[in-house]
């Protein structure tokens, strides 16, 4: 849950007050408009944004640039989104990833037909 504000959102001229609803975690939260998931929920005060799969710890968004995958989340029901590098919305929902997530497996080959091979 949210805790005290490590980052704070610049100045800009105009109105700079816009805001959207997104749904994190279950809970509304109003957040700064135009940015990133992962710099909106920063500025407002949220610090973990999934645990990691092999030591549990928290994680949070590091590069902000979508090189190093910390910010991994949940996205309006797709898990392992760069949430760096997805532009916030108005009734998004959002949630904290935590764990392994499963890798999809492709559908089993027909009765009767060769899987492709690419250097056979």
């Amino acid at each position: 849950m949210p805790t005290d504000r490590l980052f704070k959102r610049r100045a800009t001229s105009g109105a700079g007050a816009d805001t959207v609803t997104i749904e994190f975690n279950g809970a509304p939260l109003r957040v700064p408009a135009g940015c990133s998931v992962a710099a909106a929920l920063l500025a407002s005060g949220v610090t973990r944004m999934r645990n990691s799969p092999v030591s549990g710890e928290p994680r949070a968004p590091y590069c902000m640039m979508g090189v190093c995958f910390e910010c991994l989340m949940e996205i309006d029901g797709q898990p392992s989104r760069q949430s760096c590098l997805v532009t916030v919305r108005e009734g998004m929902r959002v949630h904290t990833q935590d764990g392994a997530r499963t890798l999809p497996l492709p559908a089993p080959v027909a009765a009767g037909h060769a899987p492709e091979v690419a250097h056979g």
